[in-house]
């Protein structure tokens, strides 16, 4: 059977993919388990998907893995993905070396457990000099809470002397949000058959092709990947033109 891979033209990647990996409870609750069950499945599908865009090339591949609104989640279920996150992040790090993957992280990192924090900066400096794939995990994260605290810094920059209001622009506000190195995403997928962005990285999807497929996160796999890859490469972007 053809691979979806084989047909994707390598020459026209997408640099930057990001990914809403929604369904992990659906899932779980559809086979009788609690939502834990469908995070801890969700690992595999993060590991599967990481392995992908390296093996084909892909520069950025970014992860929603928790978003600030989550915080207000139960707190057993919030305690459990911190010890998730913890444990998963630990084991993972020799891999990311052997592939030569990099872990970045964005979004609000002063609210994550001491612990979980302490680790997810140890993997970060572990990996900061690996030349493969960037792995963005998305932590703590909304577009509303990111567009906030840039301007917050502007206006502070401003009040300093250090910038003038004219001074703002695209260009400007860009430098100021926590994917400030990190270039926009050409392809954002949504798993699980939601057909919403859900205040994930709102500025920098302006052009982004969107992909939405009726697949639970935890039942995606590097089949699916290739699949919106290839849809992505079937699509005329003119960016407004």
């Amino acid at each position: 059977m053809t691979s979806f891979k084989d047909k994707i033209d390598k020459l026209n990647l997408p640099k930057h993919i990001a990914i809403i990996m929604d369904g992990n409870g659906r899932w779980a609750a559809e086979r009788g388990y609690d939502r834990i069950f469908g995070h801890q499945n969700g690992v595999t599908s993060v590991r599967e998907i990481t392995e992908a865009a390296a093996e084909i090339g892909i520069e950025y591949l970014t992860l929603y893995a928790f978003s600030t609104e989550n915080w207000s989640r139960p707190q057993a279920e919030v305690d459990a993905l911190m010890e998730l996150l913890i444990d998963t992040i630990e084991n993972e790090t020799p891999t990311l070396n052997k592939n030569n993957v990099r872990l970045m992280a964005i979004g609000d990192l002063t609210r994550l457990p001491g612990k979980a924090a302490e680790k997810l900066q140890r993997c970060i400096d572990q990996t900061s000099k690996n030349t493969g794939l960037s792995l963005v995990l998305a932590l703590s994260y909304s577009s509303r809470w990111e567009i906030t605290n840039s301007l917050k810094i502007i206006s502070k920059e401003i009040e300093a002397g250090k910038l003038k209001t004219d001074d703002i622009n695209d260009e400007l506000i860009s430098s100021f949000l926590t994917t400030k190195n990190i270039p926009d995403p050409d392809l954002m997928i949504r798993t699980s058959g939601e057909v919403r962005v859900s205040n994930f990285l709102l500025w920098q999807i302006a052009y982004t092709e969107l992909y939405f497929t009726k697949t639970h996160w935890p039942a995606f796999r590097k089949e699916d990947f290739y699949q919106a890859i290839l849809e992505f490469q079937h699509r005329e972007r003119r960016f407004g033109k």
